[in-house]
């Protein structure tokens, strides 16, 4: 079997690259060049593949000015609409695209499974809802389209992990604001596992919430954090600190969605890292 992977350097491009290569699998790395240009190439590449994972899109933690903002939409959907007309034009078709999305699709008043109306009116939620529109095209052309909506991704290599750790771990670490904000969350390796359960057939095609069960707050999430490390936690970090230094883009830390993965436990998927304790111990025990 080949898959072929767009954003294959990121955090977690890297991890499932990793771990479906050592399952013998071939991976087929698509450049972010070709989506944006050589579309021959691109469907050339497309063509080889039996599944498709689309991870691609410009990274949110930095400032967000309205020329940012511009390139974090564009580098989802025009990317995706890019993907889905490369496989409208191969002869021999992927069977699966597995596309991306973002819990901040929903608002941040209520609880949401996958059903949810609730849907935000920010500028992420709107990105998020035109991201799905744009990868269920590719139903059209035969294609068994799924779409991860990620939750906070955990682990030790990248994310909200490795941007906090380094403070933590002197004893600088502190909630954001007054941490009673949700914090729906997934362990890396419970992400990949739903994946491997995609592609090995075990889940039908939809969308699903990539989250623990048992979603908590920036404020227990940092406690657990700082009794894991044995270190203090002595202040919170104001929300406009975040403002002054992401513009925006501040609202993926100080606000959070309430998010319960229910078509995921519907079809049977076992979580390994339920709660933020088991996933935090999993992450943080060999950094002590």
């Amino acid at each position: 079997m080949k898959i072929a992977i767009t954003g294959y350097n990121g955090f977690v491009g890297q991890y499932l690259r990793n771990y479906f290569a050592s399952k013998g699998l071939e991976i087929i790395p698509i450049e972010r060049k070709l989506l944006y240009g050589d579309l021959h190439a691109l469907t050339s590449l497309i063509e080889e593949s039996n599944i498709v994972i689309h991870l691609a899109g410009a990274t949110l933690n930095k400032y967000w000015t309205k020329k940012y903002m511009q390139k974090i939409y564009n580098s989802r959907i025009l990317t995706t609409n890019q993907l889905v007309k490369a496989i409208s034009l191969c002869k021999n078709r992927p069977q699966v695209l597995i596309s991306t999305s973002a819990i901040g699709i929903y608002d941040n008043k209520h609880s949401h499974d996958e059903n949810s109306r609730y849907l935000a009116g920010t500028f992420l939620g709107k990105v998020c809802k035109d991201w799905e529109l744009a990868a269920l095209n590719a139903e059209n052309f035969g294609v068994d389209v799924y779409i991860l909506r990620f939750g906070i991704v955990l682990g030790l290599n990248g994310g909200m992990i490795k941007k906090m750790l380094p403070l933590f771990k002197i004893g600088l670490g502190g909630s954001i604001g007054n941490g009673n904000q949700a914090l729906s969350f997934i362990h890396i390796d419970d992400l990949v596992r739903i994946y491997d359960a995609i592609i090995s057939g075990q889940l039908k095609k939809g969308i699903y919430n990539a989250v623990s069960p048992y979603p908590t707050t920036n404020k227990q999430f940092s406690k657990q954090m700082a009794h894991i490390l044995k270190r203090p936690l002595f202040f919170a970090i104001p929300k406009f600190v975040f403002r002054i230094l992401f513009g925006k883009g501040a609202e993926l830390l100080t606000q959070g969605q309430l998010v319960y993965p229910h078509s995921l436990l519907e079809q049977g998927f076992k979580f390994k890292y339920e709660t933020i304790d088991s996933a935090l111990h999993a992450i943080l025990k060999p950094q002590k």
